[in-house]
């Protein structure tokens, strides 16, 4: 059984996401939140190569926070590719209100 340090809510948020490519490109796409926490999420959906260590702007609501890209992951189905990220220090999870 995992072991996880906050609560996770399982979700299907749309959000939008921004930043750099693997290979320097801006994007912008949105995607879909899952498993989201306080300090982080799943994000399926994703079009665009990432590293792990890239960092993301990633919008809900109106409301925007900076994450870093702990993993990523070819999912082999429609949902394209797979990162799980995790909140920067300073930065307001922007689906915090979604959680509780």
């Amino acid at each position: 059984m995992e072991f996880r340090l906050e609560p996770r809510k399982k979700s299907g948020l749309v959000v939008s996401v921004r930043g750099r490519d693997r290979t320097g490109e801006c994007f912008t796409e949105e995607v879909i939140a899952s498993s989201i926490s306080v300090s982080g999420a799943l994000l399926s959906g994703l079009g665009r190569e990432m590293r792990p260590g890239d960092l993301i702007w990633t919008e809900y609501a109106g409301k925007s926070a900076r994450f870093k890209v702990v993993w990523v992951r070819n999912s082999g189905s429609e949902q394209l590719t797979q990162a799980a990220v995790h909140l920067c220090p300073g930065e307001n999870s922007p689906w915090k209100d979604k959680i509780f």
